[in-house]
C-alpha cells in the first residue's frame, strides 16, 4: 500500500490561476467527428453545428487536431501552410465561425502546433529540393557516408531509417517521422521567427490555445552522433536508447520565449506539450513556470490494468509535476492510441473497465483531456486493410496495424446513413464505420440514463460543482485489486474516487455519501461500499 501523501502544485505557483490549469479538453479529430458538407470528410462548419452537443457534454474546452492545409501522408501532420485551413475542413471564415460559436457556447477552442516537421509540399522544402540559396539550411540535408550510407543511425518512428536520399543533390534529409514529413532545423532563425508568426496568427483572431506536437524533438544533437539504441513502442517515451534526436538542452529556450509571447494575450492562452519522454522529471522540466502550461502524462496510456500499477503512473507525476509548480494533462486515450475498451479487455469486461476509469481520469487534479468518442464508449474499429490510410500500416508492410481504428467518423444517430455523421447518404466516408456501429450513437444514448454519454455529463457537471474532484489535493493508495484516490479542497472538505480494478466484487469500509457510480449496481450503505468488479465510486465525506 503506498502511503499517503498530498501533492499541491503550489512550490512555484503562478500568481493566478489560468482558466486551463484544471480544464477538460475534448480533442476533436476533425476529419472523423462531422461531415457538414456530404463529401464523407469531417469539416470545421461540422464541428461548429456539434457545439451544443459539447455544451451539454460539459468539457471546458475542444482541441482540433490539424485543420491545416496538407497532402494527407500522416493525417494532417505533414502541413503545407500553417496559416489556412485545408479545403477538405473549410475556409479561415469557417474557423472564425467556429470560435465564435464556441465562445458564445463558453467553450475554448485550442489548435494543433506542429513545429517539429512540415509537409514535403511545403514551399521552403520545395525550394530547398530545387536549391535555392540557404534553402536546405533550414532543413537537416546530409551527405551520405563514404559507403553511401544515411549520415547516422537513427531510425523513423514509422519503421526504417530516418533519413531519405534527395536524388536531385545526392544528399539525405532527415524526418523522424515519415518522409512526406522532413525535419526542421530548429538552429536556424527563420524556423524560430516564423513559428512565431504562425502563434500571432492564431492567437490574434482568437484562438484560446495550442497544443505542441512533438514538443520534445525540435533541437537535434548538432554533430548528428549515432544513437546507442533504438526506440520501441512498448517504451513509456523516448529515454537514453535515443539521446542525440529527442530533448536537447536548448529546447527550453525555445518554449521560453513562446510563453513570454503568450503572456503578451490577455484571454491567457493555454499552452500543452506532448513531451513523450521515458524520464517524468525530463518532461515536468518543460512545464516550468516560464515554458509550457503543461504536458500529457503518458503513463496511464501504457500502464497495464492494476491498482498497483495505476498507483505508481499517478503517484509519480503528481510529485514530479508538483516540483516545478505545475498539475498534470492526464489522458487516458488519444488519436494515436488504442480506444479503452479495446485496450482494457474488449467486450463487456473492457467496457466495465472503461466506465471505472473516467471516474479516475476526472477525479484528478489538472487538466484532463478525452478523445472524441470516450463519451460514446467507442472500441476501436476494425478498418480494412485496402481502406487503411495510416503511414505506420503502410510503411510496415502490414505488421502494425496503425491508428486508423481510433480515427472512424463518429455515430451520432442510429438509424441515419453513416450513423448521421454526413450531411449526404451516399457520401464515401474518410474511414468505413463498422457493423453495429450505431450501436454507440450519441442520441440514443442520451435517451439511457445508464449509457457511457449520461456517465460522462455527470461526472462533468460534478466536476464543476465540486472544487473536490478535478481541483483539490490528491494522495493515492494501492490496497490488494483497490486503487483510492484521497482528495481534499482548500476548505478542508475531503472526499475520494474508489475504484475496484479486480473482477471479483469487494465490500470495503466507507462512511462517506455517494455522488458518483460508474455502474449502477454500486451502493454505499450503514458504513459500507459495495463495488463489483471492475467498478469505481466517488464518495465525499459528511
Amino acid at each position: 500500500m503506498l502511503a499517503p501523501d498530498f501533492h499541491a502544485a503550489h512550490l512555484v505557483a503562478p500568481d493566478f490561476e489560468p482558466w486551463w490549469r484544471d480544464a477538460v479538453t475534448y480533442q476533436i479529430y476533425v476529419s472523423s467527428f462531422a461531415d457538414a458538407n456530404g463529401d464523407g470528410i469531417g469539416d470545421l462548419p461540422g464541428v461548429t453545428a456539434r457545439i451544443p452537443y459539447l455544451a451539454r457534454l460539459g468539457v471546458d474546452a475542444l482541441w482540433l487536431t490539424p485543420h491545416y492545409p496538407s497532402p494527407g501522408a500522416d493525417g494532417g501532420y505533414d502541413i503545407s501552410d500553417h496559416m489556412s485551413v485545408h479545403p477538405d475542413f473549410g475556409t479561415l471564415h469557417d474557423y472564425d465561425e467556429l470560435l465564435s460559436v464556441a465562445h458564445a457556447a463558453g467553450l475554448r477552442v485550442l489548435i494543433d502546433i506542429v513545429p517539429n516537421h512540415v509537409s514535403e509540399q511545403h514551399p521552403w522544402f520545395l525550394e530547398a529540393r530545387a536549391g535555392g540559396p540557404g534553402a536546405r539550411e533550414r532543413f537537416h540535408f546530409r551527405a551520405p557516408r563514404d559507403d553511401g550510407a544515411p549520415p547516422n543511425n537513427w531510425q523513423s518512428l514509422f519503421g526504417g531509417p530516418a533519413w531519405t536520399l534527395d536524388e536531385a543533390s545526392g544528399l539525405y534529409y532527415l524526418h523522424l517521422f515519415s518522409p512526406e514529413q522532413p525535419d526542421l532545423n530548429w538552429s536556424h532563425p527563420d524556423v524560430r521567427a516564423h513559428f512565431e508568426q504562425i502563434l500571432r496568427f492564431w492567437l490574434d483572431r482568437g484562438t484560446d490555445g495550442v497544443r505542441v506536437d512533438v514538443a520534445a524533438g525540435l533541437l537535434k544533437d548538432p554533430e548528428l552522433r549515432d544513437n546507442p539504441g533504438t526506440y520501441t513502442p512498448g517504451l513509456f517515451g523516448h529515454g537514453p536508447e535515443q539521446v542525440h534526436t529527442w530533448d536537447q538542452e536548448g529546447v527550453h529556450d525555445i518554449y521560453r520565449s513562446w510563453n513570454a509571447l503568450l503572456r503578451e494575450y490577455d484571454h491567457h492562452p493555454a499552452s500543452v506539450g506532448e513531451v513523450c519522454l521515458a524520464d517524468l522529471s525530463a518532461t515536468a522540466r518543460y512545464c516550468r513556470p516560464d515554458e509550457l502550461g503543461s504536458a500529457f502524462t503518458i503513463e496511464l496510456l501504457k500502464t497495464a490494468w492494476g491498482a498497483g500499477e495505476y498507483a505508481r503512473a499517478i503517484e509519480g507525476p503528481l510529485t514530479t509535476f508538483s516540483e516545478v509548480g505545475a498539475k498534470p494533462a492526464w489522458v487516458l486515450s488519444n488519436h494515436d492510441k488504442s480506444r479503452m475498451p479495446t485496450r482494457f479487455g474488449d467486450g463487456h469486461l473492457g467496457a466495465a473497465r472503461a466506465r471505472a476509469a473516467a471516474l479516475l481520469l476526472l477525479a484528478l487534479p489538472g487538466q484532463a483531456y478525452l478523445y472524441a468518442g470516450d463519451e460514446l464508449g467507442l472500441p476501436d474499429a476494425d478498418v480494412p486493410a485496402h481502406a487503411r490510410r495510416d503511414p505506420i500500416f503502410h510503411r510496415s508492410a502490414g505488421e502494425r496495424l496503425g491508428r486508423d481504428g481510433v480515427r472512424v467518423p463518429m455515430p451520432w444517430t442510429a438509424g441515419e446513413p453513416h450513423c448521421g455523421f454526413s450531411a449526404r447518404p451516399d457520401a464515401p466516408l474518410y474511414l468505413p464505420q463498422p457493423e453495429g456501429w450505431a450501436a454507440y450513437a450519441a442520441q440514443q444514448q442520451w435517451e439511457d440514463v445508464h449509457s457511457f454519454l449520461n456517465l460522462y455529463a455527470e461526472l462533468l457537471r460534478i466536476r464543476k460543482t465540486s472544487p473536490l474532484f478535478g481541483t483539490g489535493l490528491a494522495s493515492i493508495a494501492a490496497d490488494g485489486d483497490v486503487l483510492t484516490v484521497h482528495l481534499r479542497d482548500s476548505r478542508g472538505n475531503a472526499g475520494r474516487c474508489v475504484i475496484n480494478m479486480g473482477d471479483d466484487a469487494v465490500t470495503t469500509p466507507d462512511a462517506g455519501r455517494l455522488l458518483a457510480l460508474s455502474h449502477f449496481d454500486v451502493w454505499a450503505f450503514e458504513g459500507l461500499l459495495f463495488l463489483p468488479g471492475p467498478s469505481a465510486a466517488w464518495m465525499i465525506d459528511p
